[in-house]
């Protein structure tokens, strides 16, 4: 089981109904709820939490300048950033994900699991850019796009690819280290895994911008890691 979590939500008293903590903390989530941007400041002078959820739908301000602020005060800890449907997604925000309402408490929670770290008693997870491969049970999800299943190929492949960030890998090491095989004549297999990897992980797989070819040589994860 998933050791306890604490996660800071700032959102405003006038939430009520649509406030999520109640949805968080049924899932054995530990949930602390301050509703302002000063009131989660002094909260972060004697406290770190695993993530924050700056609920903006329900206050009076954009939310943006708490998300720098909680930034700057704990670099470590992943915040999202929740707004109204109706105002424009700010990435001057810091935030690593950016959701807007109306979204359901399970894609929130989706979010979280994503974010959170990895401890010994959960599975493995790699993680990089908008991906999170969960190892253990062959999923990756997707930010924005949500949690896919893969076959243990696909799943080996990315992993492959994930350790492997920005740098080219060969077809020959891709067959070596995935099908387990020196023969190196027909990789027309690797090329359909690419295939249905793009599928899942690529807004355009016909256009595809994280996986790409180099042409006569394999492929490259090409993910922002700063």
């Amino acid at each position: 089981m998933r050791r306890t979590a604490t996660i800071l939500l700032v959102e405003s008293e006038s939430a009520k109904s649509s406030s999520m903590a109640s949805p968080l903390a049924k899932t054995g989530l530990e949930v602390v709820v301050e509703n302002s941007g000063a009131g989660a400041m002094r909260w972060v002078e004697y406290n770190r939490p695993d993530l924050i959820v700056v609920d903006a739908s329900t206050m009076r301000s954009s939310g943006v300048r708490t998300c720098r602020r909680l930034r700057k005060a704990v670099p470590e800890a992943p915040i999202i950033h929740c707004r109204t449907a109706d105002s424009a997604e700010d990435r001057t925000a810091l935030a690593d994900i950016y959701l807007a309402k109306p979204f359901t408490a399970r894609k929130l929670l989706n979010r979280i699991w994503a974010l959170l770290p990895a401890d010994d008693l959960d599975e493995e997870i790699v993680r990089l850019g908008p991906l999170t491969l969960f190892v253990d049970k062959r999923s990756v999800d997707v930010t924005g796009q949500g949690e896919r299943k893969l076959t243990p190929k696909m799943a080996s492949l990315l992993e492959e690819l994930l350790r492997h960030p920005n740098q080219i890998l060969s077809r020959n090491f891709l067959m070596e280290v995935v099908w387990k095989t020196n023969y190196f004549g027909d990789t027309r297999t690797l090329d359909v895994h690419i295939r249905w990897l793009r599928e899942i992980i690529e807004q355009d797989p016909a256009d595809p911008k994280l996986l790409r070819t180099v042409r006569g040589v394999g492929y490259i994860l090409s993910v922002e890691t700063a």
